[in-house]
């Protein structure tokens, strides 16, 4: 009997941990009690609101987290506008590259375990992807043409340059360079195929500058999940979710949406204009293809939890994930100075506050976009402070400084997401009054 009853203690006990686990972070009773004020969220809450009667959103779901806990959490208008779904806490997002800092995590948890080095040479895991050449365009005298040359690669690329997007690989759906060309032509986000399929496509192109030498928002990070796979020795899937999502208790977090929970799948609206929703990735199924760079599924309770694990250091409700130094050394800027700018990535990022310049007061860690500055950067924030979005809207930040966590939760076309990301971080700081 009194096993029994142990057995029974302790199998609640388990049961309430994971309740607690998938209910997110704790929720404070009052804003003010973590140093908000509710009348100034309220205008967060307005706007938002404002915007998805105005159609200009389908909706959206708003957490924001101060010293561990829940200081603002709503779900605003629609799931799925079509169908009148109305918008949950609990709903299920594609966050793109919101995915990058999760392979990242997985990355620096193999560094720490002494299974990868970073100056490593990527060819020591991926030995197809040694010899690489860089693509060079020159004109040609006779027809006054631009042609497509290749010179050898004066270093390897590693494993530090994967992570911090200086490995000279790139995307070819950013810019018309003959570089680029030859990654559209590869079919490099073909989704049936796999992550060591994708790196073979990869090895028979040229890169599109010298490793180390350029900055350049890219694949890179797709070819990280295909390392992960190889020195685990399990598929990067599988990874993410024995060794991060399921220990962290984030379990809407992965690369599909399973059938039981399709009904809380968050859908783009269709544009106004053109009847046309906005192509999005089909999440309703187990992909051959799980990408490192923009594959994944979550929830604003799920990235919450990751991202405190990161603000603590590492580790959340007991579960270490990494050493705070580790996470300390992530989250400092790894860019040399004078580290030359994707001519193509400037254009595009440096409007939105996203390039890591110094004009901007921002560089770039293993995974995340790094501000250096206090000032620079038109959005309110903090020295220190790290982040990175998804190109269907969703992002997210931490900043230390504050002991703050933010995460939205949206799925727009790609031109809407930064406003509502600047949107968000002044209405954020605006509440914040101790």
């Amino acid at each position: 009997m009194k096993f029994f009853r142990a057995l029974c203690v302790s199998l609640l006990a388990t049961c309430t941990v994971f309740s607690a686990l998938a209910q997110g972070l704790p929720r404070e009773s009052q804003p003010e009690e973590v140093g908000f004020s509710s009348e100034r969220l309220g205008r967060l809450t307005n706007a938002f609101k404002a915007d998805v009667d105005k159609g200009l959103i389908p909706g959206a779901v708003v957490l924001i987290a101060r010293h561990g806990k829940i200081a603002y959490l709503e779900a605003f208008g629609f799931q799925d506008r079509a169908k009148k779904t109305p918008m949950s806490a609990d709903a299920i997002f594609r966050i793109a590259s919101m995915t990058k800092p999760v392979t990242s995590v997985a990355i620096m948890m193999l560094v720490e375990e002494g299974k990868i080095q970073l100056y490593d040479p990527v060819s020591v895991y991926l030995p197809e992807l040694k010899g690489l050449q860089v693509g060079v365009e020159k004109i040609n005298a006779a027809s006054g043409n631009a042609e497509l040359s290749l010179e050898p690669a004066q270093r390897e690329m590693t494993i530090q340059d994967l992570l911090r997007h200086t490995s000279g690989i790139t995307y070819g759906i950013f810019g018309k360079s003959l570089v680029k060309q030859t990654y559209l032509g590869a079919n490099l986000f073909d989704p049936t195929q796999t992550l060591a399929e994708l790196v073979t496509k990869l090895a028979k192109l040229p890169l599109a500058h010298q490793p180390g030498t350029t900055w350049d928002y890219s694949m890179s990070v797709d070819v990280l999940g295909r390392v992960v796979e190889v020195v685990s020795g399990m598929g990067f899937d599988q990874f993410i979710a024995e060794r991060i999502a399921t220990p962290l208790g984030l379990s809407d977090t992965g690369f599909y949406v399973a059938a039981d929970k399709l009904g809380r799948l968050a859908e783009p609206q269709a544009d106004p204009t053109t009847g046309v929703r906005p192509p999005v990735a089909d999440v309703t199924r187990k992909p051959n293809w799980p990408s490192g760079g923009g594959g994944m599924v979550s929830t604003a309770a799920d990235y919450a939890r990751f991202s405190q694990m990161l603000l603590n250091g590492g580790a959340l409700d007991g579960v270490r994930i990494l050493s705070p130094r580790i996470v300390a050394y992530m989250t400092s800027d790894q860019l040399p100075p004078g580290i030359a700018m994707s001519p193509t990535m400037l254009q595009i990022f440096d409007p939105l506050a996203l390039a890591p310049t110094a004009r901007s007061g921002q560089g770039f860690g293993l995974g995340f976009m790094i501000r250096t500055q206090a000032g620079r950067s038109p959005l309110p924030g903090s020295r220190g402070e790290f982040f990175w979005n998804g190109i269907w809207g969703t992002a997210f930040w931490v900043d230390p400084k504050e002991q703050l966590v933010a995460v939205l939760m949206v799925q727009l076309p790609p031109v809407l997401g930064p406003h509502y990301r600047s949107l968000l971080h002044s209405l954020v700081y605006q509440a914040l009054i101790d």
